[in-house]
């Protein structure tokens, strides 16, 4: 196989991870869902390693019949 095609099958991979919200490994998943997160999460990706990630929050507690937002 050539260097290229093997980089070009890499970042489809990786486009198909991104467009199926497959980039976050299960842990972190099953954190989010526990929280009930709903905000936005950023990570900024250089060279192939993470440089900075950060988050706004965001998340919903339902209790009762009220729902509240959590905002800092």
């Amino acid at each position: 196989m050539e260097p290229n095609h093997n980089e070009e099958k890499s970042f489809t991979e990786f486009r198909r991870k991104v467009r199926t919200a497959e980039v976050l490994s299960a842990s972190t998943e099953r954190l989010l869902l526990g929280l009930q997160f709903s905000g936005r999460l950023c990570v900024l990706v250089h060279k192939g390693r993470v440089l900075k990630s950060g988050y706004e929050e965001g998340y919903f507690r339902q209790s009762g019949l009220e729902m509240t937002e959590r905002t800092m």
